[in-house]
């Protein structure tokens, strides 16, 4: 069974339920037209800028071009776990933390699986490494975000708390084990979510584009399966790692909590 190409006319019929949230924003006041349109259009923009990039490093078929593609990704990716939290750690913390972590995580998640599930030859072939690269970070971009904001408002909050243990005799990792707990099991709870919803409420997307490219619906559940996998460990991965690095950084070789390195976000 072939893939159904889509034309351009097919998705300026699409495009129509676009003007029509339009039109209801303004119809209700919502004051959301403009941010609507103006999303759409970056969107079809960015996609399509993809498209060709993509296009254009499949076709080259170097290694070091999927590797330049994937840590373009993963730079993006940490500068958004960066951005996120109320709270910044100084010296570009934030995102040498979430850069780290993410790359970690997407690094070590994705060779696993090109090396041992998927298997292509190379195993490296962008068509396989860029795809699974991307889907991981996505996910591991929000539980990193999650837990780092998670740790760092947590210090501002219960500050006098783990201070107080510190001057009770407490090292700097028993203090702040309570604190690193709850933050990597916020970060895994939307993972947890998903992975109970899944082809119970939602059909996952690689499931569904498989299914309309005409995979046997059973082999599209074991991609599936796969994926939900891979993504549950990046997310562990992402979480944990963030907590602990930005908790090192919060520290000194005294075992002070050093919360002078911490500033709150400028608001605009």
């Amino acid at each position: 069974m072939m893939p159904i190409l889509l034309t351009p006319s097919d998705l300026a019929i699409a495009a129509v339920l676009i003007v029509l949230d339009a039109g209801l924003s303004l119809a209700l006041r919502l004051a959301l037209h403009t941010q609507l349109i103006w999303a759409a259009v970056r969107m079809v923009v960015q996609l399509v800028l993809v498209g060709f990039v993509l296009r254009l490093v499949f076709s080259m078929a170097s290694p070091l071009a999927t590797l330049a593609v994937i840590l373009a990704m993963v730079a993006v990716a940490g500068s958004e776990v960066a951005a996120r939290p109320e709270q910044r750690l100084g010296r570009f913390g934030n995102y040498a933390v979430g850069a780290s972590a993410v790359a970690f995580a997407t690094f070590l998640t994705a060779i696993l699986a090109l090396t041992t599930a998927i298997r292509p030859q190379p195993w490296y072939d962008a068509r396989y490494a860029i795809p699974f690269a991307g889907i991981i970070l996505g996910n591991v971009l929000n539980s990193g975000s999650l837990a780092l904001d998670s740790l760092l408002g947590g210090v501002v909050r219960e500050r006098l708390a783990i201070e107080a243990q510190l001057a009770l005799g407490a090292s700097y990792g028993q203090a702040m084990r309570g604190l690193i707990r709850t933050s990597v099991r916020r970060a895994l709870l939307p993972i947890i979510n998903q992975m109970s919803a899944a082809g119970v409420v939602t059909l996952p997307g690689i499931m569904t584009g498989q299914i309309l490219a005409g995979m046997d619906p059973m082999e599209a559940a074991k991609y599936q399966i796969l994926l939900m996998f891979l993504l549950s460990g990046g997310s562990g991965l992402a979480a944990v790692t963030v907590v602990y690095l930005a908790a090192m950084r919060l520290t000194d070789d005294r075992q002070r909590l050093r919360i002078d390195r911490l500033s709150a976000k400028a608001r605009g």
